[in-house]
């Protein structure tokens, strides 16, 4: 089983144990429907969760549920932990990517719900003590940052038609996505082998148009950024290649 594919069992595994958690009853066919599974990897997953020491019982006519009393012990934070997600939520709201903050929001409130009463108290008072000064406007200029990561981590490659400045239509590319950074012109940018172009190009996430994961894999390119940049340094032998190329956004 490829590494990926242990990924998406993982993120399933721990999926079903959040509904089994949130619901008194669950079906196979709940399952089996909302995880686009078989009954029978329904079944080896329940046997997994069970192999992990989640008590779960079979209820005939009704199908699972957990003992009586089982939680999952919630997260706890420090106080200074706290604060620094919160000077993260606030940093983040000022992104220009939609999909980012959407997500980010989403998994804060998760993080807050498990904060004690006066731990909730500090953190608004905090919240609505910080300021972020960049991006006063507050715009918002992409909503693909989300669907860039999920590709950049399984390995998918991207459709997109994209704009350039100088172009007067879009043009359409395929991309195996490699790295994603946020420019000091506070655009969301993405490294990625452009399969037109045969080589490595930057693309603004802002100026792609559309975006579809399809679902061909590609191989993951076996270096880090720090390798990559270092490789386009030399390739044009100026130690002050990559402060330009932040701005050659092709």
């Amino acid at each position: 089983m490829a590494y990926t594919d242990n990924i998406s069992r993982l993120s399933r595994l721990t999926a079903i144990h959040l509904k089994l958690q949130s619901n008194l009853y669950v079906s196979i066919e709940q399952l089996s429907e909302e995880f686009n599974i078989s009954k029978r990897t329904v079944y080896r997953d329940i046997v997994a969760l069970e192999k992990a020491n989640v008590p779960i019982i079979s209820v005939e006519g009704k199908g699972f549920t957990l003992m009586d009393g089982y939680k999952i012990p919630p997260v706890m934070f420090t106080e200074s932990e706290a604060n620094a997600l919160i000077f993260a939520e606030k940093m983040m709201a000022k992104t220009k990517d939609e999909s980012l903050i959407k997500e980010f929001n989403n998994a804060i409130s998760k993080v807050k719900a498990v904060l004690r009463n006066d731990e909730k108290i500090k953190a608004d008072f905090l919240a609505n003590r910080t300021v972020i000064g960049r991006n006063w406007q507050n715009e918002k200029t992409s909503n693909f940052l989300s669907v860039m990561q999920r590709a950049l981590t399984n390995f998918n490659v991207l459709k997109i038609t994209y704009q350039k400045e100088s172009d007067t239509q879009p043009i359409l590319r395929e991309i195996e996505p490699f790295a994603i950074y946020h420019s000091f012109s506070e655009d969301w940018i993405v490294i990625a082998w452009c399969r037109l172009r045969n080589e490595f190009r930057n693309f603004r996430i802002d100026r792609m148009k559309t975006i579809i994961s399809l679902p061909e894999k590609f191989e993951p390119h076996q270096f880090t950024i720090e390798e990559y940049w270092l490789t386009q340094q030399k390739k044009a032998n100026n130690t002050n290649w990559v402060d330009n190329k932040f701005n050659d956004h092709q």
